[in-house]
């Protein structure tokens, strides 16, 4: 028996109460099952139970066997002296707190449906990626709606303390963090680290003093980057040599090397020499990336903010001493979106919560239901079982919801395998 499940059994109290007594035989009345508690401490708190004559207040705390509470150590630990009731599925032992007193125990195994017990173990056994695949499509669309959309506020949230977590080693630094956070965006996931590692070699506050002149960003970029060694031509020689002066200028970091870089299996758009050109055309403008995306409130606002020119040697290079016959694109509206999704949106959020104002939140969700819906693997497995995403917002919230429920066979934890789970009758 899984423990999961027990927290589920008694959070909606989906158990048989007709003569309920505890272990030692004593009646037993659930006022109140209390809140169920995911940080460390007893399971549930504020929960309200009278057994006997005696109306109790204080905390639950669930085990699969009572011989758990010894087993995890909770005897010694004097957050567990205030739990007035201890739910188990199989009593094999008395429990008892820190001064020696006992805790009821009330046993669940004999109260709780079988067809109950049977469909969670029908669902999380399945050999299905998702679980409840062959399920869904019985759902009420409103509860799937509705967990889809919880999901992605999870991710939003979880991308946005990871921004914070930047932000703070970044001393508190908004411009300096959007503009790593972009760097690491565009390496996608080939160069993401070897972006980053470019970002952290450049500070963006050198960078803002040269947005004027895109061949000083270029210099900087490529020569921190280590793609002017041996500088094959007349365009990055030049290059080489306003890098050099800069870079003693500034005392920046060594440079990265041109062999960390990966090219294999890229097409040309993609190479991390033309992504590089793109950054320094993006960054090529007096205002901060994070003034700039503070400003983002549509698609057609994002596209503007990063459709900037390269320099014209990028026109016709996607390597340095190498003229290609085709014309090269400029960064594509995939791209931009893709930034949108994974770094402008988190920004937004992260900052509406530092400063407490819901508007930004709402920005980046009405941003996210504007952007396309992604592609990938884990989208495509949600609409085999004929969940369609209809916009960023929905892909993130199928990749969340694939991620931190199906895989972790958390379907306890989701709306969708709640409403599949709970008794027939409200079935």
């Amino acid at each position: 028996m899984q423990e999961a499940f027990l927290h589920f059994v008694w959070q909606h109290q989906y158990f048989n109460k007709t003569g309920l007594s505890t272990a030692g035989g004593k009646p037993v009345s659930v006022i109140k099952p209390g809140f169920h508690n995911s940080d460390s401490g007893p399971d549930f708190s504020e929960a309200r139970v009278k057994i006997d004559t005696l109306d109790w207040r204080g905390n639950v705390e669930i085990h699969n066997r009572s011989s758990d509470w010894d087993a995890h150590g909770h005897t010694r630990d004097k957050a567990y002296d205030s739990v007035i009731l201890h739910v188990v599925w199989d009593h094999d032992s008395e429990i008892r707190r820190n001064d020696g007193t006992e805790i009821p125990t009330l046993i669940l195994k004999d109260r709780v449906d079988p067809a109950l017990l049977d469909k969670y173990h029908q669902l999380i056994n399945h050999v299905h990626d998702i679980p409840c695949e062959n399920q869904l499509a019985h759902v009420d669309g409103l509860i799937t709606r509705s967990m889809l959309d919880t999901a992605a506020m999870e991710r939003l949230s979880e991308k946005s303390g990871a921004v914070l977590s930047l932000l703070k080693k970044n001393g508190n630094d908004w411009e300096e963090t959007a503009y790593q956070l972009v760097c690491k965006n565009f390496g996608f996931k080939t160069n993401s680290d070897q972006f980053l590692g470019l970002a952290e070699r450049v500070p963006f506050k050198v960078l803002a003093k040269h947005s004027d002149k895109i061949h000083q960003l270029e210099a900087l970029l490529f020569g921190q980057a280590g793609f002017l060694e041996g500088a094959p031509d007349e365009y990055s020689k030049k290059l080489l040599d306003e890098y050099n002066f800069l870079y003693h200028k500034y005392q920046l970091k060594p440079p990265l090397s041109h062999h960390q870089w990966k090219f294999m299996r890229l097409r040309p758009a993609n190479f991390p020499t033309l992504r590089i050109a793109q950054l320094a055309g993006t960054l090529s403008d007096p205002k901060g990336l994070f003034s700039r995306f503070l400003q983002v409130e549509s698609r057609d606002q994002l596209l503007r903010t990063f459709e900037k020119s390269t320099s014209r040697y990028w026109n016709d290079h996607y390597l340095f001493g190498k003229k290609t016959m085709a014309k090269v694109n400029s960064i594509g509206a995939a791209s931009i979106e893709n930034i949108g999704i994974n770094t402008v949106a988190p920004i937004l959020v992260a900052y509406g919560k530092t400063i407490d104002e819901q508007h930004y939140v709402d920005q980046a969700v009405t941003l996210l239901q504007e952007l396309a819906a992604e592609g990938n693997k884990k989208t495509r497995l949600w609409k085999k079982c004929g969940l369609q995403a209809q916009s960023a917002l929905d892909s993130q919230g199928m990749i969340q919801l694939y991620d931190n429920y199906c895989l972790r066979k958390r379907c306890l934890d989701c709306k969708i395998g709640v409403s599949i789970v709970r008794k027939p009758q409200e079935v």
